[in-house]
Formats: structure tokens, sequence, C-alpha cells
């Protein structure tokens, strides 16, 4: 069984990709590749940086994050 993983759906409900976020991050694709496929996770102030990050773009779907 998968498990959810947050940071992969608000990509695709922004319509975003990974290459994007990393871009937008500063950090190497393949982190971000594998923070979306739960093999590690953000920790410490990156996942505040991740969360401020998203909540500053417009979002367009009906669902709040």
């Amino acid at each position: 069984m998968n498990k959810l993983n947050i940071l992969k759906v608000i990509l695709v409900e922004k319509k975003k990709i990974e290459k994007w976020l990393s871009e937008q991050l500063g950090k190497d694709l393949l982190t971000v590749s594998k923070w979306c496929s739960n093999k590690i996770q953000p920790f410490g102030e990156m996942v505040d940086e991740i969360a401020v990050f998203f909540q500053e773009l417009p979002n367009k779907s009906k669902s709040k994050i």
C-alpha cells in the first residue's frame, strides 16, 4: 500500500512538476524527486519554506492547502 504524499498531491493540484519545484527552492531535482516518492522527507526549515512557498501561490482549485 502506497503512502499518500502531500507534496506530490500539491504539485498535481497546482499543475507543477518536480523540476519546477527544485528550481524554485534551489534544491537538486533528485532531492525533490525523493521527497515526492517518500524515499526521504524534507525536514526542519525546509518544511516551513515549502509550506510558505505553496501558500503564496494562487490556488485555482477549491481545496485549501
